[in-house]
């Protein structure tokens, strides 16, 4: 009794992270446990774990008047996380642990009722904080470890108990910390559609290889059946491995919202959420700020098909994250950000029917119809879309065609991607920048154009009525097939396919 003892643990707020000191002080007094600092429902109900937990570990648990602070206290704390250092706080407090034996160290992990340790969530933000706060060790769920180790300088070690746990800090069996073996073979992407699948639509495929290439928005549009789904589901085997800081990131955010906690994000994310989605699902945000779809396809694609079909407030929501590749979550309970640097891919129908500007077969939309539905996308949100490509109906006797059996087409797509991402990684220095997210400021330093160039680009601008942001588009897309063909400058065949794809957009 007298000193107050200190548990480091760390609370994930937004994309980031913020060091706790986990206080507990125990005084004369009815045998009680006071949690306070701003601790949500589940961490309250820590207590009855904890208790639990600690005289299942054939541990003692003080019969006295404890009072457990989160400090600082005005950080709003939520999680399971805080279950494991609230019990070697109530044990350094009790006496049966030493703080000096806790010393730069952190803690998370959730505790069962026997007293072993639940795998939790945000394990990337927890040891990214820590290393930061000079701390040496974390200490954390085995199952958490895999996800940790994207972190280098901190030792991470796995806790299957709060038993072993002990055992560990009081040195009598010590815990290793835990070397990982890649997944890498094991964890194999399901088999998405090739290029040489699909029948047909050249230009379709030539498009979707410039959007894989320069990370580009893409929309394709034209009658039900005609393969624009099937296109866009082609573009995950298009797209290059993550990088290792890519992988990091996008692990960081699906840990943060649950949806993967023991192992490591390895392909690019490929997110399809239904028609049907609110637009918090899709954002982010809710009662406790989590990551929305767009921030779980973060360096990956987010896929909507059949575009006007979703509410128009939450295609509007797309609005800021597809310009500045990051999503601000303004609740009540505070502020998150969290990135969103996605490649939106789109398929929409002509009309409510499907069948405007189909020569076999006949449209039944009235014009006002047509024009209603068209206008669900509206011109700012279609202004951010780099291509929109017009995807028409294959014959029906080419579709059992056995001359394209093989993936010949799909593996030069692949090579000349490849290329032209080495290309953008050469020119920006840095695996998370590519064409599509450069700012104006940047396409006039890194993209010099011949004034006959500018001229040709100025005087097409002029006919197309493009936007300012319209005219910063072409000249991405003319850099990424400038890239594609292995070229240093970009040239007038490539702004004039680049308009091509525009469409009057």
């Amino acid at each position: 009794m007298g000193n107050v003892a200190k548990v480091i643990t760390v609370a994930p707020i937004g994309f980031d992270g913020h060091i706790i000191e986990v206080e507990s002080d125990m005084t004369k007094g009815l045998p009680s446990l006071q949690i306070v600092g701003l601790a949500n429902k589940s961490i309250d109900e820590a207590k009855e774990r904890v208790k639990s937990a600690i005289a299942n570990t054939l541990l003692e648990y003080p019969p006295r008047r404890l009072t457990v602070n989160l400090a600082p206290a005005e950080l709003p704390k939520d999680g399971t996380h805080y279950d494991l250092p609230i019990a070697l706080a109530v044990l350094t407090s009790s006496g049966q642990l030493r703080q000096s034996e806790l010393a730069h160290s952190a803690f998370a992990g959730e505790l069962a009722l026997d007293g072993t340790v639940r795998p939790i969530s945000g394990v990337i933000t927890i040891a990214e904080t820590a290393r930061s706060a000079g701390l040496t060790t974390l200490f954390l769920p085995t199952a958490n470890v895999a996800q940790a180790h994207l972190i280098k300088d901190i030792d991470i070690i796995g806790v299957d108990s709060l038993k072993s746990l002990y055992l560990h800090l009081k040195g009598e069996v010590k815990l290793l910390p835990t070397t990982i073996t890649s997944k890498e073979e094991t964890s194999k992407r399901k088999s998405s559609p090739l290029l040489d699948d699909i029948y047909g639509q050249e230009q379709a495929k030539r498009a979707l290889t410039i959007a894989a290439a320069g990370h580009h928005n893409i929309l394709f549009t034209g009658t039900p059946g005609a393969g624009k789904t099937m296109l866009a589901k082609t573009i995950v085997g298009l797209l290059p491995p993550l990088s290792p800081e890519e992988q990091l990131e996008a692990t960081k955010l699906h840990s943060l919202a649950g949806t993967l906690i023991d192992d490591v994000v390895r392909h690019r994310p490929f997110r399809s959420p239904h028609h049907t989605s609110s637009q918090i699902s899709l954002v982010g945000g809710g009662v406790k700020p989590r990551p929305g779809e767009i921030s779980l396809a973060h360096h990956g694609v987010l896929f909507l098909d059949e575009i006007p079909e979703y509410p128009r407030n939450v295609l509007e929501s797309l609005r800021q994250p597809l310009e500045d590749h990051v999503i601000s979550v303004a609740r009540v309970s505070g502020r998150a950000n969290y990135p969103a640097h996605f490649m939106l891919v789109a398929t929409m129908n002509p009309c409510p029917c499907g069948y405007y500007g189909d020569p076999e077969h006949e449209c039944s939309c009235s014009t006002i119809q047509i024009i209603n539905y068209q206008k669900r996308l509206s011109g700012p949100l279609l202004d951010r879309i780099d291509m929109v490509i017009p995807v028409s109906r294959i014959p029906n006797e080419l579709l059992l065609d056995k001359k394209s059996m093989s993936s010949k087409q799909h593996d030069e797509a692949q090579n000349a991607i490849a290329l032209a991402k080495q290309k953008q990684l050469n020119r920006y220095k840095s695996s998370m920048k590519n064409n599509s997210s450069l700012s104006s400021s940047d396409i006039k330093k890194l993209i010099p154009l011949s004034d006959e160039t500018k001229s040709f680009l100025d005087s097409a601008a002029t006919k197309l009525k493009l936007s300012a942001r319209g005219y910063f588009k072409v000249i991405k897309v003319a850099r990424t097939i400038a890239d594609l063909t292995g070229d240093e400058q970009v040239a007038i065949p490539h702004l004039a396919e680049a308009l091509q794809y525009r469409g009057n957009s």
